[in-house]
């Protein structure tokens, strides 16, 4: 029996949302991905908010309003930090590791974990505290109280996810899935941060 393709127009909202995505991210890669992580990062950062909010009213504490602003900041992050620094990243590990190397699932893991994740994480802090207009002072503070458990919470959260992106997702792909799961790992960052 043949096939029929589903013209465009007849397509449900999702599948031209999906379709028109894809086109974009091929034509427009870093920016496709830059906005994407933007919009991702922003949403985690309220879903920290409002699951905060939820804890406060349930204990009687009085909540607050949501922070646009902070949320702002995440979506800055995500704009100009993680989609472009993601995407070269992920780039240059295809390059530096090819897939024939027979140890490169292992060598992506341990450069991934050991050297990206701690630098990317500690950019987070400073770009965050940039962006908050605060003191090296308090940098240095919330690096000494919160650093290392976040990294130790990195590795624990993102060691098995960042195994399946890099070496089953495919490399267009990647900064999307990591974007998935970076919506619930900010709105953990967002609370350790506080």
């Amino acid at each position: 029996m043949p096939v029929q393709s589903v013209p465009v127009r007849d397509a449900s909202v999702h599948y031209r949302l999906l379709q028109q995505y894809l086109f974009l991210l091929k034509k427009y890669p870093i920016l496709t991905k830059s906005i994407t992580s933007g919009i991702l990062s922003a949403l985690g950062n309220l879903l920290s908010q409002v699951l905060e909010a939820r804890k406060k009213a349930k204990n009687g504490a009085p909540v607050s309003e949501i922070d646009t602003v902070g949320a702002a900041r995440y979506a800055i992050y995500g704009f100009v930090i993680t989609g472009p620094v993601s995407h070269f990243f992920y780039q240059l590990m295809e390059y530096w590791i090819p897939t024939t190397d027979p140890l490169c699932i292992v060598k992506r893991l341990l450069l991934d974990r050991l050297f990206f994740a701690p630098g990317f994480l500690l950019l987070f802090y400073f770009v965050m505290n940039i962006l908050e207009a605060r003191s090296w002072e308090d940098f240095e503070r919330k690096v000494k109280a919160s650093y290392w458990s976040a990294l130790k919470m990195n590795w624990k959260v993102w060691t098995p996810f960042q195994f399946v992106n890099i070496n089953f997702v495919p490399v267009q792909f990647r900064v999307l899935f990591a974007n998935m799961v970076a919506l619930f790992w900010y709105a953990y960052l967002a609370s350790v941060r506080k």
